[in-house]
C-alpha cells in the first residue's frame, strides 16, 4: 500500500532513527543528494525498500540450501544500494558479499567486521594496484590473471572462476594445473541454464565435482539464486544468491517463499477528467469510451519505468487499483483514477512491479526490471 504523503516527515524521521540506531547514516542516493542540495523538500519519486522482506528472503534461501549463503551485491546491489543491503545482511549474519568490479568494491567503503567482499571480474593489468591495497579479494578468470596474481600478491588468499559450460568468465576445465601455488579461498563455477529444467544444470554439476575433487580450496560454490532451487546437490559450501534476495523469483519452487523488496512510487501531479471521444497520450492511442477520470503521475522511461508496460501496467492507491492508459512519457504515466475518486494531486501511487507479474506483462526480465530503475528514484529503507 502506497505511503502517506501526510506521512512523509515521519517516515524520513524514522528511517533515520533506525539507521542512527544501527551506528550508520541512512542512505543516500543521487535523487536525495540533489534534494538536500537544492533545498527541495521531497524527492519527485521513490523506491519505498522493505528491509524485512530482504531479510527474509536471505533466510529462506539459507534454509533451502542448507549451506553458508554469501549475497551478490553487483550493480549497486541489484540498483537498491550496495551498502545498505550489506549492512542489512551482514547484520542477519551474512559473510559473502560479491560485487562485479574493483570500483564498485571500493565504493562499499568500510565493509562490515566479518565480512569479505569478492571481485567477480578478476584483477585485470590495470587493477593490480587498487587490488593489492584492497580488502577484497579478485576472484581470477583467466590463466593471465593467474599468472598476474601470482607474481604480484604470492600466497595471498584469492578466488578462482572455472568454466563448468557457460563459456562466460573462468580458466577451461583442462587448465586447472595453472592454479598450483595459489592459495584458494573459494573456488566457485557458475551455472548457465539453472532457471531451466535443463540437462546442462546436472552435466555443470557433475564436471564441478569433478575439477573440486582435484583442485585445492577451502570451500567450493556453485548456485545462484535458481541453483538453490534446484536441490542441495548444487549448494557445496557456499551459495552466491542475487535476484531472489531482491524479490525476484528464479523458479517456481520459490514460488510464494519469495518477499517483494522494491516498490517504486510517484507523485499524482494532475487530476483531470479525460471526456468521451477523448484522447490522451502520445500518439492517441487510448480513447476514452465514457468520461473518465485521470490521474498523471511523475514517473516515465527515463526512470526505468519503459514503453513496454503501455496497455499492461497498473498502479495503486489505498488498495484501489488505477490502470495505466496511453502510453509511457519520458517522466509521465496517465491512469486511469475511476476506482479511486479522491486520489489528487499531492498523493503517491504505488506501481504494479511484483517482479515476476512485472516480467511478464512488460517482457522485460525481472534482472531488467531491478537494474533499469533510474537514480531520480530516491531510494528509501523501511
Amino acid at each position: 500500500m502506497p505511503i502517506a504523503s501526510t506521512n512523509r516527515s515521519t517516515l524520513q524521521s524514522s528511517i533515520s532513527t533506525a539507521a542512527i540506531g544501527r551506528g550508520r547514516k541512512p542512505p543516500s542516493t543521487k535523487a536525495e543528494t540533489l534534494v538536500r542540495a537544492t533545498g527541495v523538500t521531497h524527492a519527485a519519486l521513490r523506491l519505498r525498500l522493505d528491509s524485512s522482506a530482504l531479510k527474509q528472503n536471505w533466510h529462506w534461501l539459507q534454509k533451502m540450501s542448507g549451506t553458508a549463503t554469501g549475497a551478490a551485491i553487483k550493480a549497486d546491489g541489484y540498483g537498491l544500494g550496495a551498502r545498505e543491503v550489506m549492512n542489512w545482511l551482514a547484520a542477519e549474519g551474512c559473510r559473502n558479499f560479491f560485487v562485479s568490479t574493483w570500483v564498485e568494491a571500493e565504493a562499499l567503503g568500510n565493509i562490515p567486521d566479518g565480512t569479505v567482499v569478492s571481485v567477480l571480474h578478476g584483477a585485470g593489468p590495470d587493477d593490480i594496484g587498487t587490488a593489492l591495497a584492497s580488502s577484497a579479494r579478485p576472484v581470477l578468470n583467466t590463466p593471465q590473471q593467474v599468472a598476474r596474481w601470482k607474481e604480484a600478491a604470492p600466497g595471498r588468499p584469492c578466488d578462482v572462476m572455472i568454466d563448468t559450460g557457460i563459456n562466460r568468465l573462468g580458466l577451461r576445465t583442462d587448465e586447472v594445473h595453472l592454479l598450483d601455488g595459489l592459495k584458494i579461498e573459494t573456488l566457485m563455477s557458475h551455472l548457465a541454464c539453472a532457471d531451466e529444467d535443463s540437462e546442462m544444470n546436472a552435466v555443470q554439476r557433475d564436471r564441478f565435482t569433478a575439477v573440486a575433487a582435484t583442485v585445492g580450496a577451502r570451500r567450493y560454490s556453485l548456485a545462484n539464486s535458481a541453483g538453490i532451487c534446484l536441490g542441495r546437490d548444487y549448494a557445496f559450501d557456499l551459495v552466491r544468491p542475487g535476484l531472489a534476495l531482491y524479490g525476484g523469483t528464479p523458479r517456481e519452487e520459490a514460488d510464494g517463499k519469495i518477499r517483494q523488496v522494491a516498490f517504486p512510487e510517484a507523485e499524482i501531479i494532475q487530476r483531470r477528467t479525460i471526456k468521451a471521444g477523448e484522447a490522451c497520450g502520445y500518439g492517441a492511442t487510448w480513447t476514452a469510451q465514457a468520461d473518465t477520470e485521470a490521474a498523471v503521475v511523475n514517473i516515465g522511461y527515463a526512470d526505468g519505468y519503459l514503453r513496454c508496460f503501455a496497455g499492461r501496467g497498473a498502479a495503486s492507491i489505498d488498495g484501489l487499483s488505477l490502470p495505466l492508459i496511453g502510453r509511457v512519457s519520458m517522466d509521465l504515466l496517465i491512469m486511469d483514477a475511476s476506482a479511486a475518486p479522491d486520489a489528487r494531486e499531492g498523493d503517491w501511487v504505488t506501481l504494479d512491479y511484483e517482479l515476476p507479474s512485472a516480467a511478464e506483462a512488460s517482457g522485460l526480465s525481472q534482472y531488467e526490471l531491478l537494474t533499469g530503475l533510474s537514480e531520480r528514484l530516491e531510494r528509501r529503507w523501511v
